[in-house]
């Protein structure tokens, strides 16, 4: 573990918490997302507050907040994050951190979790580590609740698939996995056919999210208490809420 300077821990894999884990950057996200996550440019560049907002066409705030109400107000029990968001998703919930209420945030990659210790204030409650979203380090039900925001669609489908099981696998019975992503819009959506191209050029994997509801990805025989969907923006966007 490396406690810096500013009170965020983050667990190394040389920690004796990550000595079983394969810390290797996936080979899809080297080859196709190399320039939005792992480049030192990459990351200057789209940490960017109007850059993000103007991404996801003005919607960041709105769908950063749909997916923090799943929290409440006040977060006084255990939180895990599933990968790195540009912006300030990660200081909004540090920022409702209350009580015995604690964040984990996990990234395959280092710089990734670089950069976000420093974005984010001294707390002695927040961890971050490096993690494969596929292949967590936790005990079953370790987390009351479990955010992916905007991080299925860049997954193929086997690492998607491995991911959610693996957040069903970690969130305790009666706890919520909140979902953010991209969805099918409506036929006349003026952006449909302009999504599309920019989706099939640059995020190859996204298209599976306008074919299929979230909840094929589940796995199979495990059933969830519930799943509810709501969606944004002409329904380009959608929360996705699992109740485990």
């Amino acid at each position: 573990m490396k406690n810096n300077n500013d009170g965020i821990a983050v667990v190394l894999p040389h920690s004796p918490l990550n000595r079983h884990h394969q810390t290797d950057i996936p080979d899809y996200l080297q080859r196709v997302y190399w320039w939005a996550y792992l480049h030192p440019n990459a990351v200057r560049l789209f940490e960017r507050e109007w850059l993000v907002n103007l991404i996801l066409w003005g919607n960041f705030a709105r769908l950063r907040d749909a997916a923090l109400a799943e929290l409440g107000e006040k977060i006084d029990n255990n939180v895990l994050q599933i990968a790195c968001v540009y912006g300030d998703f990660t200081q909004r919930i540090v920022s409702r951190l209350s009580g015995e209420g604690s964040l984990e945030v996990v990234d395959v990659a280092p710089i990734q979790l670089e950069n976000l210790r420093r974005k984010i204030p001294a707390h002695p409650a927040v961890r971050l580590r490096l993690q494969d979203a596929s292949a967590l380090q936790y005990p079953d039900g370790h987390f009351d609740s479990t955010l992916l925001f905007f991080l299925l669609h860049e997954q193929p489908e086997e690492v998607r698939r491995a991911t959610l099981a693996e957040a069903m696998r970690v969130t305790r019975p009666g706890g919520k996995i909140v979902i953010v992503d991209y969805h099918r819009p409506a036929r006349l959506h003026p952006l449909n056919l302009p999504m599309q191209m920019v989706l099939r050029t640059l995020e190859p994997f996204a298209m599976d999210l306008w074919r299929s509801d979230i909840a094929a990805f589940l796995p199979s025989g495990v059933s969830p208490e519930a799943v509810s969907k709501t969606h944004y923006f002409g329904r380009l966007y959608q929360k996705v809420v699992v109740r485990v």
